[in-house]
């Protein structure tokens, strides 16, 4: 196939999300680009969906999102250039119209504020991970090669461990970068929630502790998403009127002082207390739906998590994702749910290709097979076959559903945070029995199998031209 024209592909789509200057902050994920923009009504998304090699482009919160595929750091770079690498640009644009306020408006700006806060810290949970599958791998549960005893297995435990203990720090510098705070004020705000005296009193469960008099809640802060999120939400309203208050002079000192000083109360007396109950409400909330649903949650899970995909709020399953393996070590939901959709993906890209006879879209459905495959990207797939020819949802959905059913019945659960969503991710299945890594296999080999066959079968209109062979 041709070389893809990353220079073309970004000035196109910047010019048609309104130009360089609609632009107030840009970023990237692993597949898509995501734009703040100024005045969204100058953005034509229909034309961004027409330009070539872009594989869709929609609204999630305030967001638009531009679908490009495992491409996109390359069409991100030319992006920068178009723009200057301005990508922290801010224009509050005073004489906006007010955003009416909705119960689809308030959704959104959730979601957009995880995708926001947890999507930059997926790399170093990725990092994190990878050393905790090692463990799994080289452990005793498995190959055998090291003991609890020896020196690797305690480095890679600790290493594994890090990024989920101190996500309080990580995701104090994500979300601050997110609400425009001053990112070295969330950092130091997470570091106060970890620090030892801190989680010594919340060990020792002491309850007189007071923060400039008022009763304190002593919680443990590690491994918490939640409480970290809110409060440096709230924070970003109290530095901003600090900013804004104080005179020049005085600023760059006190500014940041005042701020972590009143956020001190709100911090470890209100939101830090609120946040951790609600992220133990979610773990115990998720526990209780696997327990309550038993299979036939799970394979609805799967089969509907591409689905979440592309509207944005696989995200809310996300966070939840990593308060349950943050707080349990495990999880007999989402996680083997996500893993089976995985596969699914990948058989809808398998058989898309067999079925299609036109060279041009048989060899980019084996793209897009490859590339869910080996580098565990899923929009390809779903936007250049699913939503391309429609009918592929049956195999999509079907065989998420199909796979998560014989899961969710032989009762498998996710014991390792896999960093990936390609073919190794079925390796999220060991550090259990070698029953549950045997029927983990299975489950993602019967999604793989089941969605080629009815993308194959059923994916297609038997009149469609692409599966038509020509003379």
């Amino acid at each position: 196939m041709a070389e893809k024209n990353y220079k073309f592909i970004a000035e196109k789509v910047v010019k048609e999300v309104g130009g360089k200057d609609n632009i107030s902050h840009s970023l990237h994920c692993a597949t898509r680009l995501r734009f703040n923009l100024i005045d969204f009504s100058k953005a034509d998304i229909n034309q961004i969906k027409k330009i070539n090699d872009v594989l869709g482009a929609q609204k999630v919160g305030d967001q638009l999102q531009v679908i490009i595929g495992p491409d996109v750091d390359k069409v991100y770079d030319e992006v920068l250039r178009i723009t200057g690498g301005d990508a922290e640009y801010i224009d509050e644009n005073l004489d906006a119209p007010k955003k009416k306020v909705t119960l689809k408006s308030i959704g959104g700006s959730i979601l957009d504020a995880l995708s926001g806060c947890l999507g930059p810290a997926i790399p170093a949970i990725v990092a994190s991970a990878f050393f905790k599958m090692l463990v799994a791998l080289l452990g005793p549960d498995i190959l055998k090669l090291i003991s609890q005893k020896d020196n690797l297995y305690i480095l890679l435990t600790f290493v594994g461990d890090a990024a989920f203990y101190f996500f309080p720090v990580i995701i104090g510098y994500t979300a601050a970068k997110k609400f425009k705070v001053t990112p070295v004020l969330g950092i130091l705000l997470g570091g106060i929630m970890l620090h030892p005296t801190l989680t010594q009193m919340a060990t020792k469960n002491v309850t007189n502790f007071t923060v400039f008099g008022i009763p304190c809640n002593v919680q443990n802060y590690g491994s918490t998403v939640i409480p970290i999120i809110l409060s440096i939400w709230v924070m970003s309203y109290i530095e901003k009127f600090f900013n804004t208050k104080l005179p020049n002079s005085l600023r760059g000192v006190f500014a940041p002082a005042f701020t972590i000083t009143l956020m001190l109360p709100i911090t470890l007396c209100v939101l830090g207390p609120a946040g951790s109950y609600l992220g133990n409400y979610i773990t115990t909330g998720l526990m209780a739906f696997g327990k309550a649903t038993g299979f036939i949650g799970l394979a609805i899970i799967s089969a509907l998590y591409p689905i979440l995909v592309m509207t944005g709020m696989h995200m809310v399953l996300i966070a939840a994702l990593f308060q349950v393996f943050a707080k349990v070590g495990f999880d007999g939901a989402i996680a083997p749910a996500l893993t089976i959709s995985a596969f699914s993906i990948m058989g809808v890209g398998i058989g898309a290709f067999l079925r299609l006879k036109n060279k041009e879209q048989k060899a980019q459905a084996g793209e897009f097979a490859i590339t869910a495959i080996l580098a565990g990207t899923s929009e390809p797939t779903i936007y250049g076959i699913c939503a391309r020819y429609k009918k592929p949802f049956i195999g999509l959905i079907g065989g998420g559903f199909i796979g998560g059913l014989y899961c969710g019945i032989t009762k498998v659960i996710s014991a390792t945070l896999v960093p990936a969503t390609n073919f190794t991710s079925v390796l999220c299945f060991t550090g259990a029995s070698a029953a549950n890594i045997i029927n983990g296999s299975i489950s993602c080999a019967i999604a793989l199998i089941a969605s080629a066959a009815l993308v194959y079968f059923f994916g297609f209109d038997a009149n469609d031209p692409a599966v038509l062979k020509k003379d």
